[in-house]
């Protein structure tokens, strides 16, 4: 939470006002244009709700709203930036109406988020939106080499800086997305009349079928897809990335079998079974009321222990491979995240660690975490953008993996 609700003060709102139930209303049209699922029920229920406890105080109204519009935990952000910037000001609704306001200034309000989200921004002010696309599009007109479409600049824009359209329009397009992992061969044989091996038992059945000349069978192995296994951090550092690799796992989970999904913060949650609902919002609301450590702190190390030590042979067999989502800062302070590390990497064909915070240039190994971690993955990647996950999908169907160039720099200065 971005603020202490019982601190400020909650002026001109009353039952007797009049304007309570009304502000109610717009408040919930707000959450709603933001990308809750706030419906006519919710708000009917807020209205009672309200009526019912009373609004002596600030945090009275915040809690009593929270009750009814947030269901799920990745919707805590949302809904207190909303009630910060929208009820911090007596007056701020018919500023709203009449949309005087160009922008949400809360520099002055010590209480309020330091950076309101685009989705926030856009529910509040909508004609603001349209403005600055007006203006970017001047822009655009003058210089050509700024001619993207929207779907190359959806691509590379990041999952922070999303309004809830591009939030939407990037959604569609990571279920649409394929994982094209290569075929891997096991131990298992197939009868194959090309085969390098004889088999022996086929030949034998054929030879008592018939007589003279004994044919002989050959086999080979049998390819199949490995089992993937994505370990993801859901910590407070990766809330607001978190959504949207809930969304990417889901997909994947219903795109391919032999697929297990974990999440990790202060303890390893497997959700597997969940995310194999076809409908995405119903295996999301399973995985919020599963999970109980989300947007909390962080240990990896004994997250990955608990792994290794209760689903390691259960998942890794056939030539696993692992995705590891996680920015690497660790609450212990990389303590056994090394030796850890080292005994996943040894029980999987290919261990992959995916980091949004390799996407800035001048970013370095210095956290204690990230320094335990790095030498023991085949592949360092970015994931912060439908781009990135594009060129995971390319590195995936690679039959070896391909170390980037910036990848040795960094295992160097570890």
């Amino acid at each position: 939470m971005s603020g202490d609700p019982a601190s400020l003060a909650l002026p001109g709102l009353s039952p007797s006002g009049g304007r309570l139930i009304e502000n109610i209303m717009h408040f919930a049209r707000v959450l709603r244009a933001a990308g809750m699922p706030v419906g006519p029920g919710k708000v009917l229920d807020a209205v009672r709700a309200v009526e019912t406890v009373g609004v002596g105080r600030r945090a009275d109204l915040y809690w009593t709203l929270f009750s009814v519009f947030v269901n799920r935990r990745d919707q805590r952000e949302l809904f207190d930036q909303a009630f910060h910037v929208f009820w911090r000001n007596p007056r701020l609704l018919e500023q709203m109406m009449s949309m005087l306001l160009p922008r949400v200034d809360v520099e002055g309000d010590d209480d309020a988020p330091q950076e309101i989200s685009r989705r926030i921004n856009e529910a509040l002010f909508p004609g603001r939106g349209e403005a600055e696309n007006e203006a970017r599009e001047q822009e655009i007109e003058v210089d050509a080499s700024l001619t993207f479409s929207d779907r190359e600049v959806l691509q590379k824009l990041d999952f922070e800086a999303m309004s809830a359209e591009e939030v939407a329009g990037a959604k569609a397009a990571i279920a649409r997305m394929r994982l094209p992992i290569v075929e891997v061969a096991t131990r298992r044989m197939r009868p194959d009349p090309h085969g390098r091996r004889v088999d022996m038992r086929a030949t034998l059945r054929a030879a008592l079928r018939q007589s003279g000349a004994i044919p002989l069978r050959r086999r080979s192995p049998r390819r199949r897809h490995p089992p993937l296994v994505v370990i993801c951090d859901i910590s407070g550092s990766m809330s607001r990335y978190s959504r949207m690799f809930l969304h990417f796992m889901h997909a994947i989970t219903n795109d391919r079998d032999r697929v297990y999904t974990f999440t990790f913060g202060t303890r390893l949650t497997n959700i597997t079974r969940y995310l194999r609902h076809r409908d995405v919002d119903v295996a999301l609301e399973k995985v919020s009321e599963a999970v109980e450590d989300w947007s909390g702190g962080t240990r990896i190390g004994a997250c990955l222990k608990d792994f290794n030590a209760d689903w390691s042979r259960r998942v890794l067999g056939q030539g696993a491979l692992v995705l590891v989502i996680s920015d690497g800062l660790d609450r212990d302070a990389g303590t056994g995240l090394a030796r850890e590390m080292e005994r996943l990497h040894k029980s999987c064909r290919r261990l992959m660690w995916l980091n949004p915070l390799l996407r800035y240039d001048g970013f370095e190994p210095k956290s204690r975490g990230i320094r335990a971690m790095l030498p023991h993955v085949d592949d360092f990647r970015t994931v912060h953008n439908l781009e990135s996950l594009s060129d995971l999908a390319a590195a995936l169907a690679r039959p070896t993996p391909r170390r980037e160039e910036a990848f040795s720099p960094l295992k160097e200065a570890v």
